[in-house]
């Protein structure tokens, strides 16, 4: 049995004299986030720098789906560069189009029919109704929420603007001063969001003088007044869209000058002149005069701007595209130092 005399006479060794290790001290730590992150979107790559779980600095690097659209643009007649603008954002293509007519349309000093003012900016509230949906359902899917993904269209403020859970994570996160916002050049919900009402309605363009709606705008600039905007946004552009349907006149959607349209399917079938029109109209593309401009509308996104210049030939000389998202990103350092890692994932999809 234990203890017996043979271990009666053991010992547990002695204590070491060596004094433990003193607390050292913490490092930040520098994570990836991305450039396939799934609530990046697509292929953003933030470089964060990390005390535990709070973000000191945020280092976005942008530029992963750069594919040289400005440079291709210069090797495209003006009608040939219309398609790439669809690409630049997937879900904001009929936007991104007619901020590009509308400045190769100034530059032309023509001025295209009421019918396709009308229709412009009936497809235009479309796509802001689609993209504002797309958005925020995939913001709802970021921070958890699975369901709003499949079920946004049936009564989808109901379940998120008075939801805890929701309050919780968009309230007080990534909060923008007005001041801060107008510094960083922010449009769209991120300036409206902080109390600027500034919209399309401010600076109207096509047919937005001639419809009633309201600019929506927050107080606190925080993620959940921009949700609120995204919301109050989709109702107004019903409103324009109904208001788009009742007062659309009838008549031609084509600008009536043979030197930039087409002719008529019915006339290229009857005569040869108008068939060599087409032809060369669509290979050779029509002359500019030279000059330059600046077009902007407001995507749902924010501020969607083109800067084309024009040599006076059938190709543009130069494309400089602004898109909304390029100022928000530098501004993502300020609006998530001091959150939770998982605080970022929410600024981002606001």
């Amino acid at each position: 049995m234990y203890p017996s005399k043979e271990t009666a006479h053991w010992k547990p060794p002695p204590w070491s004299d060596v004094n433990p290790p003193k607390d050292t001290m913490v490092k930040n730590m520098t994570l990836n986030f991305g450039p396939q992150h799934p609530a990046a979107h697509g292929v953003l790559r933030l470089v964060m720098e990390l005390s535990g779980e709070m973000v000191q600095k945020c280092d976005p690097h942008i530029g992963l789906l750069h594919r040289g659209t400005e440079k291709l643009i210069e090797y495209k007649t003006y009608l040939q560069a219309l398609p790439h603008f669809d690409r630049l954002d997937y879900v904001s293509m009929m936007c991104n189009e007619q901020a590009y007519s509308l400045a190769v349309e100034k530059l032309l000093n023509i001025r295209p029919p009421p019918r396709a003012q009308w229709i412009r900016v009936l497809f235009g509230e479309i796509t802001q109704l689609l993209n504002h949906i797309m958005a925020m359902t995939t913001h709802a899917l970021d921070l958890g929420a699975m369901t709003p993904f499949f079920w946004l269209f049936e009564e989808r403020e109901k379940m998120l603007t008075n939801n805890r859970i929701w309050r919780n994570q968009t309230i007080d996160i990534g909060v923008v001063t007005a001041e801060a916002a107008l510094n960083y050049g922010f449009s769209g919900v991120m300036l409206r969001g902080s109390g600027i009402q500034w919209d399309r309605k401010t600076q109207p363009y096509d047919v937005y003088n001639q419809v009633d709606f309201d600019v929506p705008v927050g107080s606190r600039g925080d993620c959940y007044d921009r949700y609120l905007c995204w919301v109050e946004e989709m109702c107004q552009s019903l409103r324009i869209i109904a208001q788009c349907l009742n007062k659309m006149p009838p008549g031609e959607i084509k600008v009536d000058d043979a030197k930039v349209s087409p002719p008529k399917r019915a006339e290229m079938k009857t005569f040869m002149e108008s068939l060599i029109h087409h032809f060369k109209l669509y290979t050779e593309g029509y002359q500019v005069p030279p000059g330059a401009t600046y077009t902007a509308i407001e995507a749902p996104k924010g501020e969607f701007g083109v800067y084309p210049v024009s040599d006076g030939s059938s190709r543009p000389y130069r494309c400089k595209i602004k898109a909304p998202g390029f100022a928000h990103l530098a501004g993502l350092d300020k609006m998530s130092k001091g959150h939770m890692l998982a605080d970022v994932v929410a600024i981002i999809g606001t």
